[in-house]
Parts: structure tokens; C-alpha cells; sequence
């Protein structure tokens, strides 16, 4: 079992910057694909980052490439750094963990309970 914390939502205006964190116990993250995930109010869940446990490669949603770096930390962490928001960007933010990587939100086994970012104009 993994059990996953997110930290560092809230509110920022447009062009801004944040980073949210997702903090694991249970097991370590070191054999698990992670990922970002967000949804936005009305919408679907829908993929944003995501980083494979093997060759550590990193994939993005089109919408938040060369905006927004996934990461892992030295501890038991998973990091979304974003940089030049938009109102587009406003959505509750969720971290995922499992074997292999997806962009289809169900394939996920693992799940935080969100955290929201609103981006105000």
C-alpha cells in the first residue's frame, strides 16, 4: 500500500508560480511510476506529468510542456514545480503512483486526496 499527501495548492495570479509536493509513506516511490494528474471544475481528470520508475523519463500533457518540470525528491517525494500560470491551469491537483505510467487516470492504482490551485487574473 502507498499512501499519498499533497501539499502546496492555493491561490496565485496569473503568470505566477508554485510547486506542489506529494509526500508517500507505506513504500518507497523508488519502484513506482509517479505522476500529476489535475481536474478541473466540470471536467474529467485529466493527465499533467508523469515520471517511469525504470529509465526515469518524464512525459507531459501538451498544455503544460516547457511551463511545468515533474520531479522526484532524495526522500519519499514527488514534486510538480510550475512556472507561468494561467486561469487554465486552475484545477484541484492530484498526485499517482503505480507500476507503470498512463495518461488514462484509471490505470492508475494509487491516489492523494487532491490539492486545489486557483489562478486568478
Amino acid at each position: 500500500q502507498v499512501q499519498l499527501v499533497e501539499s502546496g495548492g492555493g491561490l496565485v495570479q496569473a503568470g505566477g508560480s508554485l510547486r506542489l509536493s506529494c509526500a508517500a509513506s507505506g513504500r518507497t516511490l523508488s519502484s513506482y511510476a509517479v505522476g500529476w494528474f489535475r481536474q478541473a471544475p466540470g471536467k474529467e481528470r485529466a493527465f499533467v506529468a508523469a515520471i517511469s520508475w525504470g529509465d526515469r523519463a518524464t512525459r507531459y500533457a501538451d498544455s503544460v510542456l516547457g511551463r511545468f518540470t515533474i520531479s522526484r525528491g532524495n526522500t519519499n517525494t514527488l514534486y510538480l514545480q510550475m512556472h507561468n500560470l494561467t486561469n487554465e491551469d486552475t484545477a484541484v491537483y492530484y498526485c499517482a503512483a503505480d507500476p507503470y505510467v498512463s495518461f488514462i487516470p484509471e490505470q492508475w492504482h494509487y491516489w492523494g486526496q487532491g490539492t486545489q490551485v486557483t489562478v486568478s487574473s
